[in-house]
């Protein structure tokens, strides 16, 4: 600030036009980056979240994995699902400043929101969805770990959501248990995808269901989807246990966590300790037949994995082309079926896991 010669009491102290060009352009700054953080911008930003060791125990104290009506055996080491922060997509908006920081930060990534979310899905949808994914893969990792051991695990099928705009939405309802179609009994759900694709769309098909404990019979119509015969609904699968087992898997979503599930319930419904006290860290979703399969994030997972102190590292075959340049602290075994990955643990725990095969 200057002031003109002989200013004194009573007189204006005038700012000069430099020092006013200055103030005006600060001004301009603060406004302009205050008007950047208002407004959204179409990205996800993944970051490397926490590595949860399934074996352990939650905040409560109490086993993540809680057995009912077998015996549970105490394990050693750790199994690790490891996970992923997303900040992006409907109802949680990233803005310019959060992108910057993101390319700055070498283990965050910045992709566009479609990628994990499509357009017009809402917040409440999406934590829906991450929601039913979690439990199916809680209960394929569950069945694929009881039939390793020789446990009998059946499968039925049940109408997991019905499109909105399908001619059968007012007759098909969500958890309907689906027995028979045309009077055809359905054992599998190639059954009922036969069934139902040998029909044209627009005919009628009679059903025969389970609701609410009771059976009863009903009348759909198809439509099509891709070509195909379709009643324009999802179908998933109930299985039925020999016991309870639950998993607490906390406030996570989605099925990326299945294939180390799937161990954790073997190692404790087995005695001995699966890993010989490792600490073993992975990821990748399950299916009922044990087949392991790809998920996003894996880079970020990866780092988790590293920074909980994890020295081997599952995962999916179809993530390695991801990972050819791994971090090299860390052993990344590839693994496509449970089978895979259950010899490749018992492997770590004898000590010869470098001779397992890995992505690099």
């Amino acid at each position: 600030m200057s002031v003109e010669p002989g200013a004194g009491r009573g007189e204006t102290f005038r700012i000069s036009r430099k020092v006013r060009t200055l103030l005006v352009a600060a001004f301009l700054g603060v406004a302009t980056a205050a008007v950047l953080a208002l407004i959204p911008l179409p990205y996800a930003i993944l970051s490397p979240g926490p590595a949860i060791n399934v074996l352990g125990d939650g905040s409560d104290g109490k086993p993540l994995i809680e057995v009912s009506g077998a015996r549970r055996y105490a394990a050693g080491g750790a199994l690790d699902f490891t996970t992923v922060s997303v900040r992006g997509g409907p109802g949680n908006r990233v803005n310019v400043w959060d992108v910057l920081d993101a390319w700055l930060r070498p283990a965050t990534e910045v992709f566009d929101e479609v990628v994990f979310f499509p357009k017009g899905v809402t917040k409440d949808e999406v934590k829906q969805e991450n929601t039913a994914e979690m439990t199916g893969s809680q209960q394929e990792a569950i069945a694929v770990a009881l039939r390793s051991i020789g446990a009998e695990v059946t499968e039925r099928y049940v109408v997991a959501s019905v499109a909105g705009d399908a001619p059968a939405k007012d007759v098909l309802k969500v958890g309907d248990r689906i027995v028979a179609i045309d009077g055809t009994e359905v054992a599998t759900l190639a059954d009922i995808q036969r069934i139902v694709r040998a029909h044209q769309p627009g005919d009628r098909l009679a059903l025969d269901l389970i609701r609410s404990g009771a059976r009863t019979a009903v009348s759909a119509v198809t439509t099509s989807a891709s070509g195909r015969t379709v009643l324009g609904i999802t179908v998933g699968t109930d299985f039925q246990f020999p016991y309870q087992v639950t998993i607490h898997a906390g406030n996570v979503g989605g099925p990326s966590a299945g294939l180390m599930f799937s161990l954790a319930v073997r190692d404790v419904l087995t005695p001995g300790d699966l890993t010989g006290g490792k600490r073993i860290a992975g990821t990748g979703t399950i299916d009922a037949e044990g087949v392991v399969g790809p998920i996003g994030g894996i880079r970020q997972k990866l780092v988790g994995a590293r920074a909980a102190g994890a020295q081997y590292f599952l995962a999916p075959a179809a993530n390695c082309p991801e990972l050819v340049d791994a971090d090299p602290d860390v052993t990344v075994v590839k693994v496509a079926t449970f089978a895979e990955a259950l010899a490749g643990v018992e492997a770590i725990a004898a000590g010869k896991g470098s001779g397992l095969p890995s992505c690099s």
